[in-house]
């Protein structure tokens, strides 16, 4: 028989069929036993009569043991006092991978295992469907992304993860042994996204690993995290940037309520669809905040607790989950953005928060080279000496920005997830390397 998948049941009501899963959870009575099967498509009620049962499947289930892979063979029928409207009353069962017990954790739904040991038995926890959902999900957003970006021209591109340039914080470095030579685990792909909107493709885009040696233990930081880049050339000013980031997300939440539909429900999350986001300068948001007892100096980025609260009052005054702080001053941003017409010190830079956390960074960039040389002095470089990223600006540079975001922190804040580590299906952090 060819196997059915749980979501088709429906399809095969009174004929028999061929169910695969694993065992969530049995009830063993005398005379009839209830034994939930789950697939990658759902779960599903089955019962096994004592009589109508084979014999010898029928002692059999008393022996098996939750999360042990089975093969039924059965017959779906209507039941309208069963929470899925319909029930599997089994012919035949055949245990075919019997699961050691006790289990390292509990994946119920009702299961309060810590994190930290459900990411160290994260093939077990994930076999909880409102688990596997999250990375559904989490899947559904890269291909709504992909598309996205597709339909408007960019170019996927690929760029190495082991370089000596694309260096932009020491402190924040990877270091390791190649070959006998110093090289570095990729901070960011900015340096290459640059590199090849000049080498003629306009616009590109990647989503890709990156790795950050932060030694922060907070619940939104990880050492290693899926990047979502991309930068466009050609642009007139950086709200060309945040105009297409804008779009980009009433495309993502509109498409991702229809792609991920079941998901989400099972979730219990429902998208807010963003009609306008408020734009809002740094200058602008620091009055905000000192009117609520926060004051910050001129020169300062807002830390944490300032963009939750930012998040609070923007969402109070424009009725918007998101924002975009812009003109960050220019001590706390890299050498390499433009600067304010007229404003030696403000860049024309963004950030985009979601419930008052950052999820996205970007800027213009300074694309004119005697000018770019001069702010890299400024920060303590010698654009001379970073020979590969200095020939970019030679030949030939239009206009350009673009940002980078965090898909496992998009996937955390689009579902109200208490932990990053919660999207990340085998996190790193400062002190986990396994599994």
């Amino acid at each position: 028989m060819k196997r059915v998948l749980i979501n088709q049941l429906k399809e095969h009501l009174d004929k028999e069929v061929l169910l695969k899963g694993w065992v969530q959870d049995l009830r063993n009575l005398s005379k009839i036993k209830f034994l939930i099967i789950r697939d990658r498509t759902g779960d599903m009620q089955t019962i096994a009569l004592k009589g109508t049962t084979d014999e010898a499947s029928f002692t059999a289930i008393a022996t098996i043991t939750n999360e042990s892979v089975v093969e039924i063979v059965g017959t779906p029928k209507k039941n309208k006092e069963s929470r899925w409207g319909i029930e599997v009353l089994i012919k035949k069962i055949n245990v075919i991978s019997a699961a050691a017990t006790p289990l390292p954790i509990d994946n119920s739904d009702k299961g309060l295992t810590h994190i930290d040991k459900r990411i160290d038995h994260r093939f077990l926890d994930t076999r909880n469907l409102k688990k596997q959902a999250i990375f559904k999900v989490r899947g559904k957003i890269a291909k709504v992304l992909t598309n996205f970006f597709d339909s408007k021209g960019f170019t996927n591109i690929n760029t190495p993860k082991i370089t000596t340039i694309g260096v932009e914080s020491g402190a924040e470095l990877f270091i390791l042994d190649y070959f006998g030579k110093p090289a570095y685990l990729a901070q960011s792909p900015q340096i290459y996204k640059q590199m090849f909107v000049v080498g003629g493709f306009e616009r590109v885009y990647e989503i890709g690993p990156v790795f950050r040696a932060e030694k922060s233990h907070t619940t939104r930081h990880l050492t290693e995290f899926t990047g979502v880049d991309f930068e466009m050339g050609f642009i007139d000013d950086y709200d060309d940037v945040m105009d297409l980031i804008e779009e980009m997300f009433v495309n993502l939440m509109s498409n991702l309520s229809e792609e991920a539909a079941e998901e989400l429900k099972t979730l219990g999350v429902e998208l807010e669809v963003p009609k306008k986001i408020p734009r809002i300068t740094m200058e602008e948001a620091k009055k905000m905040l000192a009117k609520k007892g926060k004051k910050y100096k001129d020169d300062e980025d807002l830390d944490p607790e300032g963009e939750k609260m930012l998040g609070e009052l923007v969402k109070e005054k424009y009725g918007s989950e998101f924002v975009f702080l812009t003109l960050f001053p220019w001590a706390v941003k890299p050498f390499y953005q433009m600067k304010l017409e007229g404003k030696a010190d403000v860049t024309k830079s963004f950030d985009l928060l979601f419930n008052g956390v950052e999820v996205c960074s970007g800027s213009q960039r300074e694309h004119r080279y005697e000018v770019l040389k001069k702010q890299a002095k400024a920060k303590g470089l010698d654009l001379d000496k970073m020979t590969e990223y200095a020939e970019i600006f030679q030949y030939g540079v239009p206009p350009h920005g673009g940002a980078g975001f965090g898909l496992d922190r998009i996937t955390h804040k689009l579902l109200g997830l208490d932990n990053i580590r919660e999207a990340v299906l085998l996190p790193r952090d400062p002190e986990r390397t396994r599994p």
